[in-house]
């Protein structure tokens, strides 16, 4: 039999991306709630209980009460919240961050899907605090630079409204509180004890996002920004989403000397790039915040938690 997958919360900016992602496909069956009922607790419950897999794609704490709701012991999770991403018996949901992580998410019935500009910090911090290139009490400081869909229907309707403020014509920088929700995983998923210095950047056009962390030779055990490169090269070999660009590769760009934030618009990708010398590095992660940075990377677990090809549907 298929396995069968329920979408809770399939109205939101996550929810349709995945629904896009599974719709079509034959290796699985969705099973689906009537609009007159999606907001009814029983009506919920029952289809919960029901799947095989279910995708939470809710605000936090209906994310928590959902998971409530659960009383099949066989019934799987993927939470697209921030809900469970530091939570005791969850899984953090991306299969290249270490080496067994691929395997424990397929162990697991309880995957929390990564937040998109935590994903892209992590890509670059873990494998180089795993290395013992970085230490867990550096001070790292980062910027990621991401499309309004990142802030979804609501912020989606405020970019997109003809009488909007000229303010959002211009890049604007937000998270000035320095409490980024996605703060207590990245420190989590990297070991780091020094909160990083994060300052998200939100601009004028719909999806796709570059994270970037900027680094002296002090701050790290290596030569070079190349040798820094190489650990990453190392870590990503062989994953087929996760890609480390050719090292200094601005002449190879498609605007020579840019690096354009909307470059993965559409897929799964996500791509590293390193450029410096022997005294400073700029390394950043360029993905669709709404793919890796989301559906992509829900519709993933899914793939590894049912058993099926990891790439199916990506």
């Amino acid at each position: 039999m298929k396995p069968t997958i329920f979408i809770d919360g399939r109205e939101g900016t996550t929810g349709l991306q995945i629904d896009a992602r599974l719709r079509g496909r034959t290796d699985i069956e969705q099973i689906t709630i009537s609009e007159a009922l999606r907001k009814d607790t029983a009506a919920r419950k029952e289809l919960i209980n029901a799947a095989d897999l279910v995708f939470l794609c809710l605000p936090d704490e209906a994310a928590r009460e959902a998971v409530e709701l659960i009383e099949n012991p066989n019934t799987k999770v993927i939470d697209a919240s921030t809900a469970h991403r530091t939570a005791p018996g969850w899984v953090y949901g991306f299969p290249e961050l270490t080496r067994k992580r691929r395997h424990e998410i397929t162990q697991s019935k309880r995957v929390a899907n990564p937040g998109c500009h935590a994903l892209g910090f992590l890509s670059i911090i873990t494998p180089l605090v795993e290395n013992g290139v970085l230490a867990a009490d550096e001070p790292i400081s980062c910027h990621s630079l991401t499309g309004y869909s990142g802030g979804g229907k609501a912020m989606i309707a405020q970019y997109e409204a003809k009488d909007r403020p000229a303010a959002f014509n211009a890049p604007r920088i937000y998270g000035l509180g320095l409490s980024h929700k996605h703060i207590p995983e990245m420190m989590a998923q990297s070991s780091l004890i020094a909160k990083p210095l994060f300052t998200p950047i939100v601009d004028d056009y719909y999806s796709g996002m570059a994270v970037t962390v900027m680094l002296h030779s002090k701050q790290y055990k290596a030569t070079s920004a190349a040798g820094l490169r190489n650990i990453l090269v190392s870590h990503y070999h062989k994953e087929h989403f996760v890609t480390v660009a050719p090292f200094c590769s601005q002449e190879t760009l498609a605007h020579p000397g840019f690096v354009e934030a909307n470059a993965h618009i559409g897929t799964n990708n996500l791509e590293i790039l390193v450029f410096g010398d022997q005294e400073q590095t700029i390394i950043t992660a360029r993905l669709d915040n709404l793919g890796k940075g989301a559906s992509g990377s829900a519709v993933q677990n899914m793939n590894l938690m049912l058993g099926l090809p990891e790439t199916a549907g990506l």
